[in-house]
């Protein structure tokens, strides 16, 4: 079915959409497409962004982006088709994407692991990179669920509530699956409005990216807003998941997987927030600036180590601005390395090297944002 009646009773409205978006040579272009390629968009505008304020070189990033993307989407279809209440009848149907049937956490598994592999594959500090996607997952998945509703997927059981949605598609779903939700204990009428589950997770995916922005100045460690966002999208996850009509259980269990992963992403996450929080909790967090691969080559041609080239460029308090950031990161730059090699082998080895000529001003930035 390509186009639905979409209704929502209690509010007065009434929405007819088509999945099609527009056709190209013969070709349906989904809205769900779109909808997916547009929130990855804003979450590499936003990482990208603020890469600088993470440590993290925007040029290198790119490598671990296309590398952890691809991956995620493997991996979210893979963990689709593992646990799929059905039998693929061939591996295009496996593969096909067209029609949805990805999941969220296997998305986020894959760019865990391969995005984390391309992180010292291209020697771009891990947990710090691991928050700023963090923040950039919130994004895509706020704004990809939107890609259920013009599937008219991802909806929950029956409900009275304000929000109630009824359509051709939820109806027929649930006419199709009725006596199998039945067994499983899951009453349902096809002919009522139901819980619209995409949008309370859009919602919750939404707020939670808001709060971790504001509170991405006050971090206490690397690491942290990535836990923050296993806790977070976990809880609301675990919630959401019990009202849906079409969740992936785990076989021979009938435990919904997505609620076994979230409630361990939180359990996890709570305990790790605690212990590095005490840990933590006293020491002043600085972010050590990003050096880009161009000057770190020049850097190591004129002699200098990691640690001389880190020494160098220096850190900023995590609270300092977006633009002292920026400025530092980009007269990180136009550093001659080769002066500062010379100037370092005049020195006691034991001196700590001071920052570079050509940075003083950023570290004037530095010595006001601290004040």
């Amino acid at each position: 079915m390509m186009t639905n009646l979409v209704q929502f009773p209690r509010l007065g409205l009434e929405l007819e959409i088509d999945r099609v978006a527009f056709t190209l040579g013969g070709l349906n272009i989904y809205w769900y497409g779109i909808i997916i390629a547009a929130g990855l968009l804003l979450a590499l505008v936003f990482a990208f962004h603020y890469a600088a304020d993470f440590g993290v070189d925007a040029d290198r990033l790119v490598d671990v982006v296309l590398v952890g993307t691809v991956c995620a989407i493997i991996c979210a279809r893979a963990y689709y088709v593992a646990f799929a209440p059905f039998k693929y009848d061939s591996i295009w149907d496996m593969i096909n994407l067209r029609d949805g049937g990805i999941a969220i956490y296997g998305a986020v598994i894959g760019a865990a692991v391969f995005g984390g592999l391309a992180c010292k594959w291209r020697k771009v500090p891990i947990l710090p990179t691991f928050d700023l996607v963090a923040m950039g997952f919130l994004i895509g998945q706020g704004m990809g669920r939107w890609g259920n509703f013009f599937n008219q997927e991802a909806f929950g059981t029956n409900t009275n509530s304000l929000f109630g949605m009824y359509s051709q598609g939820t109806h027929d779903y649930l006419a199709r699956w009725q006596s199998q939700l039945a067994a499983e204990g899951v009453m349902v009428d096809p002919s009522m409005p139901v819980h619209p589950t995409f949008l309370y997770e859009s919602v919750w995916c939404f707020v939670g990216f808001f709060a971790l922005w504001a509170f991405m100045k006050k971090r206490r460690f690397n690491g942290q807003i990535a836990l923050l966002y296993a806790v977070w999208y976990g809880a609301g996850r675990f919630w959401i998941e019990g009202l849906r009509t079409d969740s992936l259980l785990i076989p021979g269990l009938g435990l919904r997987v997505s609620q076994v992963v979230a409630l361990a992403c939180v359990v996890v996450g709570l305990v790790l927030l605690v212990v590095l929080g005490k840990k933590y909790k006293n020491v002043p967090f600085e972010v050590q600036l990003a050096v880009s691969g161009d000057t770190l080559k020049q850097a190591k041609a004129a002699g200098l180590t990691d640690e001389q080239v880190a020494s160098i460029a220096g850190k900023l308090p995590v609270g300092a601005s977006h633009a002292a950031f920026a400025a530092q990161t980009a007269q990180i730059a136009q550093t001659n390395w080769e002066a500062r090699a010379a100037a370092l082998a005049q020195t006691d080895p034991a001196e700590e090297a001071a920052p570079a000529e050509e940075t003083a001003p950023a570290a004037e930035q530095q010595e006001t944002a601290e004040e």
